[in-house]
């Protein structure tokens, strides 16, 4: 059995013993939403794709709407919105926040909170559960999600599969090679700044340091002895940062234990 086959069976089979209606996915123009919407679209249950710009590059909303329509062609069972979210972040960013020192990161995880409510705004009038797109190097590699935005879904079909692995489900898949080709982005910034800009080193450069780390941790692995070029060097250093900084966001929240101790 294919694995893609496989991961549509275990999605089916979680909103089935949950007594879940249908499946809302947002639809980025990204190689990871197109493979989770699309593995969601064969389950056969009811799947609503979302496209929600917030002051968008044109390409990137038309990626977008490229594959929801492909999809929607191909899948009786697929419908979609286009949710333009341009005045409610203008409204909460110059009105509600006017008072507050905005940074641009918090700007961008603004935009990515926003799309997370709308989501489950969807998803609570249909019944239904928000699939997660994220991978394994950025859910629990690097960190490279906003807390409480995209990092807020109930499932996560692929956080489990390396970015390359994900390219491979989209060939199995028939992505569009126009989604196979565009570089990684998450978006979140207006402008076209891809995600290597912001993490200052490729997918596959992260995921030999994910596998390296992971090597190095067993007590009786010889990657203590390989001899690394600068630029490898240099990627374990952007690795360890990002993995140490982001940590809070991959780990349980921390609770206070009572112990009984206090009534």
């Amino acid at each position: 059995m294919k694995l893609t086959t496989t991961i549509t069976a275990w999605i089916y089979e979680y909103a089935q013993e949950n007594k879940i209606n249908s499946l809302v996915v947002g639809v980025s123009g990204g190689i990871d939403s197109a493979v989770v919407s699309t593995l969601c679209a064969k389950t056969g249950l009811p799947t609503i794709l979302v496209n929600m710009p917030i002051l968008q590059r044109v390409g990137q909303i038309d990626r977008a709407m490229n594959h929801i329509n492909w999809l929607a062609d191909n899948h009786d069972n697929v419908s979609s919105m286009v949710i333009n979210l341009d005045k409610t972040y203008d409204l909460y960013t110059k009105f509600d926040l006017s008072e507050v020192m905005m940074s641009d990161l918090v700007k961008a995880n603004t935009r990515a909170r926003l799309r997370m409510t709308t989501l489950y705004a969807v998803a609570g009038s249909n019944n239904g559960i928000v699939v997660g797109t994220g991978n394994k190097v950025e859910d629990f590699g690097v960190g490279f999600f906003t807390k409480y935005g995209d990092g807020g879904v109930d499932i996560s079909p692929i956080a489990d599969f390396l970015k390359s692995e994900v390219y491979e489900m989209a060939k199995e898949l028939g992505i569009s090679q126009e989604i196979q080709d565009a570089p990684p982005t998450d978006g979140l910034w207006g402008d076209d700044r891809t995600d290597e800009d912001q993490l200052g080193a490729t997918y596959d450069e992260l995921e030999w340091a994910m596998g390296w780390f992971a090597e190095f941790e067993k007590p009786e692995s010889d990657v203590r002895n390989w001899k690394l070029t600068e630029r490898q060097n240099e990627v374990l250093e952007i690795y360890d940062k990002l993995h140490k900084s982001n940590l809070h966001k991959m780990t349980p929240i921390p609770i206070f234990q009572n112990c009984g101790k206090f009534k």
